[in-house]
């Protein structure tokens, strides 16, 4: 006779329980196993206030240890963890279960326009060596300045959306033109590059303007917004592209 009184207790823990039932569809690509990408289901059992970022470790620690992802601080500062989470550019660490419908199967792959070395983790050399090309350094003339550079806060505020990038590729990797042309420097390369040209401190902004002038520079950008809507930081990325632009035609910054 416990029987009935243990299942209906069951029933009880099981509704108050916060745990679903999610499906991860993940791209898997492992290049000493096939040079085709599979995809590969995951269902585990996950509260959705819970991130992406969780269900992957989940997985990883409890079901399948060969699955690679790249994560570091896991808090949204380092940006190591972007991929494409149903088709979208995100942060696997800042991105809630129950922000993107647990009820259908959450796919999961890696970011676009670099190459795959294995499951979500991309080749990030042409990314940043697009980021070391323009220079993303302060360059002054003259000796060393007894104490700091002074600048007022008008002009620290006029290039303070760019100071936000935190290098995850999510802005390159969402551009239709990298895609199809790994030699654009990519959004993430012009922002960074702004963050200087328009530093009243800087004495290089006409040397970066000229390497953005490059036929794979800023000229490339055809203003579709897809990087702005990738970045989650919430820079407004294709406002900098155009500031760029209007920085080479009248050499005013």
């Amino acid at each position: 006779m416990a029987t009935p009184v243990m299942d209906k207790a069951e029933a009880v823990a099981k509704a108050a329980s916060p745990y679903i039932t999610v499906t991860f569809r993940i791209r898997r690509f492992n290049p000493e196993v096939s040079d085709e990408a599979q995809w590969q289901d995951f269902r585990i059992e996950i509260d959705p206030k819970e991130r992406v970022l969780d269900g992957l470790h989940k997985i990883k620690w409890d079901l399948d240890g060969s699955l690679t992802f790249r994560r570091s601080c896991a808090h949204g500062i380092c940006g190591s963890d972007a991929m494409r989470i149903n088709g979208k550019n995100r942060l696997a660490c800042k991105t809630l279960i129950k922000d993107i419908n647990p009820e259908k199967p959450i796919t999961i792959e890696a970011i676009k326009g670099l190459t795959v070395l294995k499951d979500l983790v991309v080749d990030m050399e042409p990314f940043f060596q697009a980021y070391r090309d323009v220079m993303p350094f302060l360059i002054t003339k003259g000796n060393e300045p007894t104490r700091e550079r002074i600048q007022s806060a008008e002009d620290r505020e006029r290039f303070d959306d760019t100071t936000k990038c935190i290098l995850c590729a999510a802005c390159t990797s969402s551009c239709p033109v990298f895609w199809n042309d790994g030699q654009y420097f990519g959004p993430a390369a012009i922002v960074n590059a702004h963050r200087f040209i328009f530093d009243s401190r800087d004495e290089a902004g006409e040397q970066r303007l000229e390497i953005l002038n490059d036929k794979d520079g800023v000229w490339r950008c055809r203003t579709t917004f897809n990087c702005t809507e990738a970045c989650p930081r919430g820079i407004e990325i294709t406002k900098a592209i155009q500031e760029v632009k209007r920085a080479l035609i009248t050499r005013r910054y």
